[in-house]
């Protein structure tokens, strides 16, 4: 996946503040300004996520628009903003939050997700509301944290294919072991959560990002280079110097 952003034409403002200037630095992120219409959906390959083991230990919650992963007394709070279809945000699941997550699962940090949809409006389709849907479900059916870590690792190779749709996202649901069910299955196809991605959206405009993905450590920018997110070491010692380790 380290190589998926320069394999891709990214059709919109690619080239943004990584993290929305949390980190300070211009770096490769996608923008929530306008982009071209997308394409027919595609075909995707599923896959599980590689440290799935360790994201099976983690519990999540829904609180408001954020979906909050990890002890909720774990003294620290990592909160990160995502859309479903942005390749950059593949490439930070792919490797700064491979550490962020083993943490979280030793319970000194909490994770909060705010899951945006901006890039079906810039692309055209459905693919970034239609995931984020289907993450809301696998809440509800324990499996949040293996299901979000697989739905990135899955993303399509090329995000104007709107390739998330209903089946693809239960095709990825499919190596979630106890994920697929009647009430996750329908709510997948059913867009249950319809309601709850808008809500998610207003809370990510609401919030002044403008791209992503967005990553705060306890609510303050960390100092250093942006594309420490990107590489799991370098991310690893920026959360030790904040004194998460």
């Amino acid at each position: 996946m380290t190589g998926r952003p320069s394999a891709r034409k990214v059709r919109r403002a690619a080239v943004a503040l990584a993290l929305a200037g949390a980190l300070g630095v211009s770096v490769a992120a996608c923008s929530s300004g306008s982009g071209s219409g997308a394409s027919a959906p595609a075909e995707l390959e599923a896959k599980a996520a590689p440290h799935a083991a360790t994201l099976a230990k983690l519990p999540a919650k829904a609180e408001g628009a954020e979906i909050v992963v990890g002890s909720p007394s774990a003294a620290h709070t990592v909160t990160v903003y995502e859309d479903p279809r942005c390749p950059y945000c593949a490439k930070f699941e792919s490797s700064g939050a491979v550490p962020l997550g083993e943490l979280a699962a030793q319970g000194k940090v909490k994770i909060r997700y705010t899951i945006a949809s901006f890039l079906d409006r810039n692309l055209g389709g459905s693919g970034s509301k239609n995931a984020a849907g289907a993450l809301r479900a696998s809440v509800d059916a324990g499996k949040f944290a293996e299901y979000h870590a697989a739905l990135f690792a899955s993303q399509p190779e090329d995000e104007g294919s709107d390739g998330y749709t209903a089946d693809n996202l239960l095709k990825i649901a499919d190596k979630v072991p106890g994920l697929r069910g009647a009430a996750f299955d329908k709510a997948v196809r059913e867009n249950t959560y319809k309601s709850w991605v808008a809500s998610a959206e207003k809370a990510f405009e609401d919030s002044g990002v403008n791209s992503s993905p967005t990553v705060l450590i306890d609510g303050k920018r960390p100092a250093g280079d942006g594309s420490a997110i990107l590489d799991a070491d370098a991310f690893a010692k920026v959360l030790k110097d904040a004194g998460i380790s």
